[in-house]
């Protein structure tokens, strides 16, 4: 059992790290729209292809911003450490139950 126990935590810390790579592309795309950057630029291309699939939703359900702030962001980053707090957690204890770790 030791096995699949190991696996959960692996899985664990592997989510954990995707998804706190993706709060950084989160917040550099919301640091990156301040500017005006070059819808053209390869990087801002990149950031606006990742992030759009998951903001989108969240603007059309608040009606894409706030006042003159866009806080689609903001939620989606409460979301992720809401996941990494506890979705996250519970899997690793989850998996070192089963003996991994």
């Amino acid at each position: 059992m030791f096995v699949f126990g190991d696996l959960i935590v692996s899985v664990a810390k592997i989510l954990d790290i995707l998804l706190g790579m993706y709060k950084w592309i989160i917040i550099i795309s919301a640091l990156i729209s301040w500017v005006n950057p070059d819808p053209y630029n390869p990087v801002v291309r990149f950031l606006y292809q990742v992030t759009d699939p998951v903001l989108r939703p969240i603007r059309r359900l608040i009606g894409y911003r706030l006042g003159p702030i866009d806080i689609s962001p903001l939620i989606v980053i409460i979301a992720i450490i809401f996941v990494q707090s506890f979705l996250i957690k519970t899997l690793m204890k989850i998996g070192l139950q089963f003996g991994g770790g």
